[in-house]
């Protein structure tokens, strides 16, 4: 079997969750799902300067509407769930778990624990913290001793 922790930030849609259990063809997968909530891991100005350069205004005009700490765990439980729920529909086994802090040493405390084969890194693009490499992938490369796959969520959740 093979072995992915998956990061994410909000739920999986069922394009990623097709592209995420299809990337190794017919070998069973489990899936270690890694959820730290929008609002939790950036500041409203990157995540308004990104929503900028997506060409998405009203998405950075609504960036004070996200909800943040104990809203945005809530909110973070129900995609953790529609995610694990998605990924077992699909045939694959899924647990996880929601992250409120330090993303990246969770991260390598997992990959170690489950001793996982590869990290997979699915967000909505962050220009500016990938253009200083201080995004999930960029850093979790240096952190953990598997490959580190980074890829951008196909729609909005």
């Amino acid at each position: 079997m093979f072995t992915s922790v998956l990061m994410i930030e909000k739920a999986l849609t069922s394009a990623d969750v097709e592209f995420v259990t299809t990337l190794h063809g017919d070998e069973e997968v489990s899936f270690h799902v890694l959820l730290q909530p929008r609002g939790e891991q950036a500041d409203r100005l990157l995540r308004a300067i990104d929503d900028i350069a997506l060409g998405e205004l009203d998405e950075a005009v609504r960036e004070g509407e996200t909800p943040e700490g104990e809203e945005a765990m809530s909110t973070g439980e129900r995609a953790l769930e529609v995610s694990l729920t998605a990924l077992r529909t699909a045939g694959a086994q899924a647990e996880g778990r929601l992250l409120d802090d330090h993303p990246l040493d969770a991260l390598r405390t997992v990959v170690d624990e489950v001793g996982a084969d590869e990290v997979i890194v699915l967000t909505d693009p962050h220009y500016v913290e990938e253009f200083f490499h201080r995004d999930w992938a960029s850093r979790a490369r240096h952190k953990v001793g598997v490959p580190v796959l980074k890829l951008f969520s196909h729609s909005k959740a």
